[in-house]
């Protein structure tokens, strides 16, 4: 849909964008939203409860547990992003969504996405260190490492995704429709060309902190269980306990970045209810798969997390009897 010449000259003229990867569905709205506020809450009890735990026991204030709560939180923050506008979107007549809002969104969902891989980055080390260099542990992973860590995890997308997103702001746009549900890289259709330096920003965003820190990871776990192979069976045992979980999440938010991906290059190509489907994908699975798969594979955090489950009904039958 064009927009008259004078919006051209002033992208701020533009108030509202419409959200057109809605599909129709008067008939299943009030169950949509109830089932997608149901996943919302899930979201924030499940990644709550267990940075509550992390933080209220001290014999979790270890660089691990650090780095779970910190990517918990970060995961929240990503969920925050989508979810409540995605809420009111499920109950109103239209899908519309302010530039200035939708810029911040962009801005928002693509900087935590970039301080997850950051994050699953900087625990691949702590792991390393811990399983491979046990003796030098507590002189390598010290506090201020730690700080310094989860530090440039939450400030190097931020500058990254600023930047980009000011670009955007300074772009001309010929449409005032996104073929999605939320600002994502389908936004990039609506400007009248491409820029270059925004395309070339874009690639050293995806290499500073997709490619590079996945392939650090990726690295990193492959060297613990290179050495863990060789070593006795206990160890060997050790090593797939405490690294399995991150591997799971690497493996689950990876698979979120290449929905994204996948959305923004054939939006066009494919059903309108095929592209809501793999977009609520992207969103749905990683942060609520989160908080289960630290909460029930990680020995301490479950241990704490069945004594707050538990602990109430026992003292209910003690009270009762």
């Amino acid at each position: 849909m064009e927009i008259p010449t004078f919006f051209m000259d002033n992208t701020f003229n533009i108030t509202d964008i419409t959200l057109s990867g809605y599909v129709e569905m008067n008939k299943y709205r009030y169950l949509c939203f109830f089932i997608m506020f149901a996943v919302y809450v899930l979201i924030i009890c499940g990644n709550s409860a267990i940075v509550y735990i992390i933080c209220s026991h001290k014999d979790l204030h270890k660089p691990m547990y650090v780095f779970i709560a910190a990517l918990l939180l970060n995961c929240f923050t990503y969920s925050t992003t989508v979810y409540p506008k995605l809420l009111i979107d499920f109950l109103s007549e239209e899908q519309i969504i302010s530039y200035s809002a939708c810029l911040l969104q962009f801005f928002m969902f693509y900087s935590a996405g970039g301080s997850e891989f950051l994050l699953l980055a900087a625990m691949a080390y702590d792991r390393y260190v811990s399983i491979c260099k046990p003796l030098r542990y507590a002189a390598i992973m010290t506090k201020r490492i730690v700080t310094a860590l989860l530090i440039l995890a939450w400030t190097i997308p931020p500058l990254h995704f600023s930047v980009l997103t000011i670009l955007n702001a300074e772009a001309k746009i010929c449409k005032f429709d996104i073929n999605g549900i939320f600002c994502n890289n389908t936004m990039y259709k609506i400007y009248c060309l491409s820029s270059r330096s925004v395309t070339v920003l874009g690639i050293v965003a995806l290499v500073d902190l997709v490619i590079l820190p996945m392939l650090f990871t990726v690295f990193t776990y492959a060297n613990i269980f290179l050495i863990s192979y060789k070593s006795c069976k206990e160890f060997r045992k050790k090593a797939a306990e405490t690294c399995f979980p991150h591997l799971l999440v690497l493996f689950s938010f990876s698979c979120l970045v290449l929905y994204d991906v996948i959305i923004a290059r054939v939006d066009s190509h494919i059903p309108k209810i095929a592209g809501l489907l793999m977009t609520l994908q992207a969103i749905l699975y990683h942060p609520l798969l989160n908080p289960f798969i630290y909460g029930l594979k990680m020995k301490e955090i479950s241990k704490h997390l069945k004594r707050y489950l538990f602990r109430p009904c026992f003292d209910f039958f003690i009270s009762y009897l």
